[in-house]
């Protein structure tokens, strides 16, 4: 015991604050060299990151996109011409059919018998213009005859009126004894009534001989008999036109939508009965503006679908809209009201399916999809 007590005291029992420094510096002394793993490490994420946005900026300097895009096609609203019942409904919904097929029949029985008089009313006036027919060739044989007759009247006039007048004259000749008053008074009358004979004749000559005006005239009533007939025949082509309008055919092959007309229902001409949507399907891409700088028709586009991710298409841009999309609606945005806000504008650009799309089973109209266009 005498010992611990005769030992100097510790550098820790001495200086109590010392130790208490000398401890702080060296916890102190690690923070101070971190080392160089978290900075190669930083320095790798940040290179791989600038490696994925440049692999990223290059592969896609080239490709516009949009998912502003929808599928567009031909569609045309089915209505008839002709008003009545629906008789026959040969169509269902969604079915498809092809160009010709008929679609629905009206009843036409009122159509059929305006068809059955027009044709009467054709039948008719066929029968008037044979007739006329046979009268123009009668009178190109009959005019001329009854010429020739009257030419040959007048001369036997012109004979009798000769002979009257020289019996005429032999009566007045001949000495008074020899005769009697009678018989002079009998040849003044035979020489006056050869004399009205004459200017019978004559006259029956000139009505004879305007031969060409008379048949001019049956010609002519030829002629009306024709038109007649053409009339006639026109509407018998417009009953038969009207009949044809009770069958509704398909104008070309689709699909049948929308269907709103069932069998037995009363149908007015003009009523819109369903739709008809061609399976011949486009893209219609509204691009801003900013995007259209280097596209052109002809450039290869790949064709996302928002229904069927697994669906991938191929086209190409067929044409860019010559005008952005608010430039055609209905009201038009009028920016000299001074409350003007610039806004990017969307131009329509249509894109043609090329491949990858089953015609038998082309994609319903407005279907969301997504184009990348590759442009040059």
């Amino acid at each position: 015991m005498s010992d611990n007590q005769n030992q100097p005291p510790s550098r820790e029992q001495q200086d109590p604050q010392h130790t208490a420094d000398d401890q702080q510096q060296s916890d102190e002394q690690p923070r101070k060299r971190p080392g160089k793993k978290p900075l190669i490490i930083l320095a790798i994420v940040v290179i791989v990151m600038l490696l994925v946005g440049f692999w990223f900026w290059f592969s896609t300097r080239n490709i516009e996109t949009t998912d502003d895009a929808f599928t567009e096609g031909d569609a045309v609203t089915i209505a008839p011409k002709a008003s009545g019942y629906v008789v026959q409904l040969l169509v269902k919904d969604n079915q498809r059919v092809k160009k010709g097929d008929l679609l629905l029949v009206i009843d036409p029985r009122d159509n059929s018998a305006q068809r059955d008089q027009a044709r009467a009313q054709l039948g008719l006036a066929q029968a008037q213009l044979h007739q006329a027919q046979a009268q123009l060739a009668l009178s190109r044989v009959q005019y001329p005859a009854q010429r020739d007759q009257a030419l040959a009247d007048q001369a036997k006039a012109q004979a009798n009126l000769l002979n009257a007048q020289a019996d005429y004259r032999r009566q007045r000749g001949v000495d008074p004894r020899a005769t009697s008053q009678r018989n002079i008074d009998t040849a003044a009358a035979q020489l006056r009534s050869a004399e009205a004979q004459l200017q019978s004749a004559k006259a029956q000559v000139e009505v004879a001989s305007q031969v060409q005006l008379q048949i001019r005239q049956q010609e002519t009533n030829v002629e009306a008999r024709q038109q007649q007939v053409e009339q006639a025949q026109a509407q018998l082509n417009t009953a038969e036109l009207n009949l044809s309008y009770t069958e509704v055919r398909a104008p070309y092959d689709g699909f049948v939508t929308k269907r709103n007309v069932q069998q037995g229902s009363l149908v007015q001409a003009g009523t819109a009965l369903f739709s008809l949507v061609s399976p011949q399907i486009w893209i219609t891409a509204n691009f801003k503006e900013s995007q259209l700088a280097r596209m052109n028709p002809g450039d290869k586009v790949e064709i996302g679908v928002d229904a069927w991710p697994d669906m991938k298409l191929e086209g190409h841009v067929d044409s860019v809209q010559m005008g952005s999309g608010s430039r055609f609606s209905t009201f038009p945005a009028e920016n000299a009201t001074g409350n003007y806000v610039k806004i990017v504008q969307r131009v329509p650009v249509k894109i043609v399916i090329d491949k990858g799309l089953d015609p038998n089973h082309p994609l319903p109209l407005g279907l969301s999809v997504e184009p990348k266009v590759t442009v040059e």
